[in-house]
């Protein structure tokens, strides 16, 4: 279970920690959101600068290769990914350049994300950086450049553990001192199983976790943040569609919560009688819930409430976010 202090950090104070490790890559040129356009699953063009989005990219089989997030500005799309995804999303973006005015590059070197959550964040963020103000009141994905003792950065606002998270982007060489900056000014570098637990009880997911390359959108729940059904062609739309208006948007299974028993570990099979019928993929102790997790189970097993066995424990479907 989490420590007591950092989880008074994530749920009334400020905590510094990122979910996943993360890796940036600049998409620059005149050409830029129409050539995303075609290639990611939201609407990339209706972008302004200073707004952005969640969006995926999947295989023309309608599964997801990557999710990310996308930040328009005056001079680029800046795209954060997960890190083990990162070099293969670059070149997959070089391989579908042809004749567009875009230029792409790789950020992971020059630049990193510091992530701080909790009701505090904006407060000890505007305390240590100059040029973003009212931060508290920004819609999700709003972003803005600011300094950090003189030196540039960007702010984004992105929620994802239930409570306000923000994005501070800045060169490597500056994270140390922006780090040490906040906790001087009241926030804490917490332990990774305490946003663990507030994500799974948040019900987000991450890719390479409880996503993989088998996953579609539709079966993680990232449908209504991640897919603009308005939009042009992307990449696996069909798919998507498909399912949407012909299938009624029935997919085989899909991601829920689960009160589990303590000692259950990811991967642990989900069973109703004799019968499997999903997997746990994420796992965490939460300090209001007790043992709870992530995972898969068929679509007629899906509503909260359903009595389910794991690892030859009582379990229980829960909604998302669990309360």
């Amino acid at each position: 279970m989490a420590d007591p202090a950092d989880e008074a950090a994530v749920r009334t104070g400020a905590a510094i920690g990122s979910i996943s490790p993360r890796a940036q890559i600049a998409v620059a040129g005149s050409d830029r959101a129409t050539y995303l356009q075609g290639l990611l699953t939201n609407d990339i063009p209706a972008l302004a600068e200073g707004s952005g989005c969640y969006a995926a990219w999947l295989t023309p089989q309608g599964r997801i290769l990557t999710d990310m997030h996308v930040l328009q500005s005056a001079a680029m799309l800046l795209l954060d990914v997960p890190v083990a995804q990162a070099d293969a999303t670059l070149a997959r973006l070089d391989q579908f350049l042809f004749s567009e005015d875009v230029q792409i590059e790789s950020l992971a070197e020059a630049m990193t994300g510091v992530w701080v959550h909790g009701p505090q964040a904006a407060a000890v963020i505007e305390s240590i950086i100059r040029g973003a103000a009212g931060l508290a009141a920004w819609l999700d994905y709003q972003h803005a450049t600011a300094t950090f003792e003189g030196e540039p950065v960007s702010v984004a606002r992105i929620d994802q553990i239930g409570v306000p998270g923000y994005c501070v982007f800045l060169a490597r060489a500056a994270e140390e001192r922006f780090v040490a900056a906040a906790v001087s000014a009241g926030a804490r570098v917490v332990a990774p199983d305490a946003l663990h637990a507030a994500r799974v009880e948040a019900g987000y997911p991450l890719f390479g976790i409880d996503m993989t390359d088998d996953t579609i959108p539709l079966e993680a729940g990232i449908e209504q943040r991640a897919i603009s059904f308005s939009k042009g062609c992307f990449v696996g739309q069909e798919v998507v569609i498909r399912v949407l208006h012909r299938g009624g948007g029935r997919v085989a299974k899909r991601l829920v919560g689960f009160k589990v028993a303590a000692g259950v570990g990811a991967g642990a099979r989900v069973l109703t009688g004799e019968r499997d019928i999903g997997f746990l993929t994420s796992v965490a102790t939460s300090p209001r819930l007790g043992p709870i997790a992530l995972g898969y189970a068929h679509r007629d097993f899906t509503s909260a409430g359903t009595g389910v066995q794991v690892d030859g424990h009582p379990a229980t479907v829960v909604a998302l976010p669990m309360a």
